[in-house]
């Protein structure tokens, strides 16, 4: 007879998970960590980060009777994920939301176990629940954190999603992945464009464009509007530079495999949308995150970076968007444009200094 927990594995990958372990239900290791990164005022504007940190301490907060966690990696890397040097959404987002897919998979899993278990408690878990997802991820075998703060695995990189599978069961648990790969590589601290890191394994949340373009509610600060570049929903940089990723495989489930809509988006276009037209067109992505104001006001910026006298018509008509957000990050994107076409007119090769740069140097590859 095979053991449960073997089958419970082959199970999670014939459910489309490609990584899978399963880690002991104990206290999270990095909860001292968390907290500190809390005190120091890293969470930014994230204010669930602080009411619910005490709920990451244990996975109990979840289920209570939980015992062991099944975590689970799926690939979202896009098969072609280059996308044109304006409008770039992060490769995670040109799907269906992940939350729906996983939690789905997760809810099957359950409910195959239970019809193996019967009388088994469980609860599957997708990043809205109180867990430190990459610790326990990390004690279940799947990677290590690496520099950029991400689960790395050496066979698929770190373009997969986590999901958790609380149960009660006394499952073995397996072996904690307790190496370190990085090395002496620093490529994802030299080329985040806005410094957002510390040190290695600390991430100034403040800084990042993910946080910028997504949990930021209002006007993003005038010194980092700039270094955002091209970016109009979260980031991949450091994951682009990563030695980790140059052959990631492309991920193999349809549902987060890009829309055709999503693959290429023109921040033009996204000034014009109207409410419901955003929701039409969005509905079903995590790109709803950040709601239409936010995503406006990001495309603004980014025709700031970016864009030139075609621009000028959308953004003078955004001055006459109901949201302040998205008037003041158009008056800003005009005035850039504006101040851009000057220095062309008198120095034309002098352009490229009002465009963003980034170290894009390894010091060396992974070890």
């Amino acid at each position: 007879m095979i053991a449960l927990e073997a089958r419970i594995k082959q199970r999670a990958r014939e459910l489309g998970f490609e990584l899978v372990g399963i880690a002991a239900a104990g206290p999270a290791d990095d909860f001292g960590r968390l907290r500190e990164w809390l005190m120091q005022g890293f969470a930014g504007e994230m204010s669930y980060m602080h009411r619910h940190a005490e709920a990451r301490r244990h996975p109990g907060s979840i289920l209570p009777e939980v015992h062991s966690v099944v975590m689970v990696g799926m690939n979202y890397n896009p098969a072609t994920p280059e996308q044109p040097s304006t409008g770039k959404i992060a490769r995670y987002a040109r799907g269906m939301d992940y939350h729906d897919v996983l939690r789905a998979r997760l809810n099957q899993l359950l409910a195959w176990i239970q019809g193996d278990a019967p009388g088994c408690l469980g609860r599957g878990v997708v990043d809205t629940a109180p867990l430190l997802e990459r610790d326990f991820a990390r004690r279940a075998g799947l990677g290590w954190i690496g520099k950029n703060t991400m689960l790395l695995n050496k066979r698929v990189g770190s373009y997969f999603f986590l999901g958790a599978l609380l149960l009660d069961l006394e499952l073995q648990p397996d072996l904690s992945h307790e190496t370190d790969h990085c090395g002496t590589c620093a490529a994802c601290l030299n080329a985040c464009p806005t410094q957002a890191f510390i040190e290695p394994g600390l991430l100034d949340a403040r800084r990042c464009i993910s946080y910028l373009t997504i949990e930021l509610k209002g006007s993003i600060p005038l010194e980092l509007r700039e270094p955002m570049g091209e970016w109009i929903f979260g980031c991949d940089v450091c994951q682009e530079v990563c030695p980790w990723n140059r052959k990631a495989p492309p991920g193999k489930e349809p549902a987060l495999a890009p829309r055709p809509d999503l693959e290429s988006i023109d921040p033009i276009e996204l000034l014009g949308l109207t409410p419901e037209e955003f929701r039409q067109r969005f509905r079903g992505t995590a790109i709803t995150r950040t709601k239409r104001r936010g995503l406006l006001r990001n495309a603004a910026i980014v025709l700031g970076n970016q864009g030139g006298a075609d621009a000028l018509g959308a953004l003078r008509r955004a001055l006459d968007d109901p949201e302040a957000l998205v008037r003041e990050a158009a008056q800003w994107a005009i005035d850039k444009i504006a101040a851009r076409e000057r220095l062309r007119q008198t120095c034309p090769d002098e352009t490229s200094i009002l465009r963003p740069t980034g170290d894009l140097q390894a010091t060396s590859g992974p070890q």
